[in-house]
């Protein structure tokens, strides 16, 4: 009258204090797992991280960064060099184009959580392409300007509704890997771009419009990957409030009318500071070709900082799900510190490679770390508008620090070695703080949950 007892081979496993360890992704000695696909939720069952968003999107991103990089180490030479501008003018131009792009991605994150996140990256994406379209068929540096704005104007558009559509249906500890991976994909492509830059320049004999035109091309694949995202929406009305455990979206009240929590106003705020001193990539590229490298060179010198970013954003991101993500955040300062002390002081030969790697990765470690932290701090139906508060607070600190930059850049001994070691001391000083006193900006990451009143 008793049920016979399960084979060996057919019983349930249960997970043994062995398995519960501070760092699971880690898996038991001797069979170490580089990325775990699942996470565990609250109730202990497991749940995939590594969701159809998070592939598609992330093949999207590197997509389009294999694009933008291409393109973007040769900018300042094209306006410096074949256009005849100044540097103050490659502090205006990607200054002002990231300037475009902070108050685009507010106002897009705002409006995704109300109207949909699909439709606003299939458009950011898309201006994006239109822009590069308009560079590599500039004659003069205010068309190169204009080509500029309009794709950041489309990487405003797309930014914050991307990273929401990333962090749908993804566990709340695996935050932080899903925007790590994210990240590697992402700078994965800006390895390939400056890479097949480099092939392009150097078999044409550094012909720039081919370059520029070739770039086109992955820009526009990008644009048509994005049609196999999904997005899980649920119609808004403003009449119905949540019940206990629900969200605004599933209760459908309108997300874009619901206040930001305070501790994520607060952590944007900290971070957007943090930008006035974190000048466009551009004016490090222009730094590097000021001592000595040709256009195929720094190609490749940027292609190398890439790749360093890319090999440490996965590791970084998991780490945050596990470790303060504000100590995670402050490692990457003191990356960005060591870059650009080192570039301000160093006369040229294998240092500025030396120095171009650490300082990727601050790229590396702070951008999905940073986007994880918003997350984790936002219930799930506003998480559009928390990221484009986020993105855009940075954005605005990156224009202000790219004008300033680019008018200090002759100063002294020039070549911006004065706005370099200043931005780079201040970074530093920011790093220690953050490891100090940053633990005030940390959540526990069971809030990524989303439960929580209005969220």
């Amino acid at each position: 009258g008793q049920l016979p007892k399960p084979s060996p081979a057919r019983r349930p496993i249960r997970p043994t204090n062995a398995d519960r360890l501070p760092f699971p992704h880690v898996g038991r000695v001797g069979s170490p797992r580089l990325v775990d696909v699942a996470a565990t939720n609250s109730d202990g069952s497991t749940r995939p991280w590594l969701t159809r968003n998070v592939k598609v999107l992330s093949a999207v991103s590197l997509a389009q960064d294999t694009a933008s990089e291409l393109m973007y180490p040769l900018i300042p030479i094209l306006l410096t060099t074949s256009l005849g501008a100044p540097a103050a003018v490659v502090g205006l131009v990607e200054g002002v184009a990231e300037g475009v792009a902070a108050a685009m991605k507010y106002l897009s994150g705002r409006w995704s959580d109300r109207f949909g996140r699909k439709p606003a990256v299939t458009a950011g994406y898309g201006l994006a392409a239109l822009g590069k379209v308009i560079i590599a068929a500039a004659a003069s540096w205010p068309v190169v300007l204009v080509g500029r704005v309009t794709d950041r104007i489309g990487k405003g558009v797309r930014g914050a509704p991307r990273d929401a559509l990333l962090a749908e249906g993804v566990p709340p500890d695996a935050v932080g890997r899903v925007f790590g991976f994210h990240r590697a994909a992402d700078t994965l492509g800006a390895v390939i771009g400056p890479l097949l830059g480099l092939a392009i320049l150097t078999a044409s004999g550094n012909d720039l419009g081919l370059a520029l035109w070739i770039a086109v091309v992955p820009a526009l694949i990008s644009v048509a990957l994005v049609g196999l995202t999904r997005e899980s929406r649920t119609p808004v009305s403003r009449r119905s409030s949540p019940g206990p455990g629900r969200s605004l979206r599933d209760a459908g009240q309108d997300p874009g009318r619901a206040p930001l929590p305070r501790q994520v106003r607060a952590l944007a705020t900290v971070l957007g500071l943090f930008a006035l001193v974190n000048f466009p990539d551009a004016l490090i590229l222009l730094r590097v070709n000021d001592l000595g490298f040709s256009a195929a060179q720094v190609a490749g010198a940027y292609a190398l900082m890439n790749l360093a970013s890319a090999a440490v954003a996965f590791p970084a991101g998991s780490l945050s799900d596990r470790w303060p993500r504000s100590r995670v955040y402050a490692l990457g300062l003191v990356c960005f510190a060591i870059g650009y002390i080192g570039l301000g002081l160093v006369d040229g030969g294998w240092a500025v490679m030396a120095v171009l790697v650490i300082y990727g990765g601050f790229a590396g470690i702070t951008d999905g770390v940073g986007k994880a932290w918003i997350t984790s701090l936002a219930p799930p139906a506003i998480r559009g508008h928390a990221q484009g508060l986020f993105q855009g607070l940075a954005g605005v600190g990156i224009l202000i620090a790219g004008l300033w930059a680019g008018l200090l850049w002759t100063v002294g001994p020039g070549s911006g070695v004065v706005p370099l070691l200043a931005s780079g001391t201040i970074a530093a000083g920011c790093a220690g703080g953050l490891w100090l006193f940053g633990h005030r900006l940390d959540t526990d990451p069971a809030a990524a949950a989303g439960i929580s009143p209005g969220g």
